[in-house]
């Protein structure tokens, strides 16, 4: 990361970083001692019973060094540190493994990296839900979902689950779908909030440049193809299906209950932005003249 990036950015994401970083480096150097010591009854011990009495040493560690939101956010970054690099592990199995390694490794970088996107363009907005860890009773239960479907596939169909080249297709999409939303975030910068945003504030402007001259919702676009490659990297034919329709359904009342409050705030200037750019997502129009009779649910005015 850019040095000039690091030092402008608030210390909780500097934090994050270290803590990140840290646990990785540790779970890494565990996982694969052995491939450069040899494996042995001992050396056994320390790649598998090792990781989880470091990470609890850590947390001590922590614990005694931090309080309150700083230790908030360094155990979870260790956390998602070590998630990471158990995923980079798995990734070198030769099996089913392989492809749920590569999925974790997709899912834990994507919420260290939203709470580090924050951190770096709205650090007045950062609060540990910036990790969306907890965006919902429904995104938790699509998450197990899906390993459930992977873990019975692999179980019954193990060949089912060894198209690495179908998963590397899920990878590049997922990578993509990162780019898509942190760029929609670095550009619009103190003009993004997780949340939906009842009340315009004074330096809130309409963002039409850069990715927002490509569609009017690329942290949207970015998330929604990022949720379906995370389901084509896992391999799981039914949850491919299950989250694009899912995902589709979310984001349609998502952005509808968005451009609600931005044509309040911007009126005529936003309506005309409307006109000249699509919403980026497939069959979903947002709210235009010819869409204004959509249904709303109270969970779609925040994350």
């Amino acid at each position: 990361m850019d040095t000039l990036l690091l030092k402008n950015m608030c210390p909780a994401g500097r934090q994050s970083i270290v803590c990140f970083s840290l646990s990785f480096l540790i779970f890494t150097t565990s996982f694969f001692s052995g491939s450069f010591l040899g494996y042995s009854g001992e050396l056994w011990m320390l790649t598998y019973w090792g990781p989880a009495f470091y990470f609890c040493l850590l947390n001590i560690i922590l614990r005694y060094c931090y309080e309150g939101f700083t230790y908030d956010v360094s155990i979870r970054s260790a956390f998602l540190g070590a998630t990471f690099a158990t995923g980079l592990h798995l990734s070198t199995f030769d099996n089913g493994w392989r492809v749920f390694g590569l999925y974790t490794m997709v899912l834990s970088f994507f919420h260290f990296s939203e709470f580090l996107a924050v951190a770096l363009t709205n650090p007045r907005t950062l609060t540990i839900d910036s990790f969306i860890l907890n965006h919902s009773v429904q995104y938790g239960v699509a998450a197990v979902t899906s390993w459930v479907e992977w873990a019975v596939e692999y179980f019954f169909f193990p060949n089912m689950k060894t198209m690495y080249w179908l998963s590397a297709i899920g990878v590049i999409i997922c990578i993509h779908g990162e780019i898509l939303r942190k760029s929609a975030m670095y550009t619009a910068k103190t003009n993004f909030n997780h949340t939906v945003q009842f009340v315009k504030r004074a330096d809130h402007k309409l963002v039409t440049h850069g990715v927002y001259s490509i569609c009017r919702h690329p942290s949207y676009v970015g998330w929604f193809y990022w949720s379906i490659g995370t389901q084509v990297t896992l391999l799981n034919p039914v949850c491919v299906i299950i989250y694009t329709l899912a995902s589709w359904t979310f984001f349609r009342e998502r952005v509808y209950a968005e451009e609600l409050t931005l044509l309040s705030f911007f009126g005529h200037q936003y309506a005309e932005y409307q006109k000249a750019v699509g919403t980026g997502l497939p069959f979903i129009k947002g709210y235009v003249p010819e869409n204004t009779e959509q249904e709303l649910k109270d969970e779609h005015w925040s994350y």
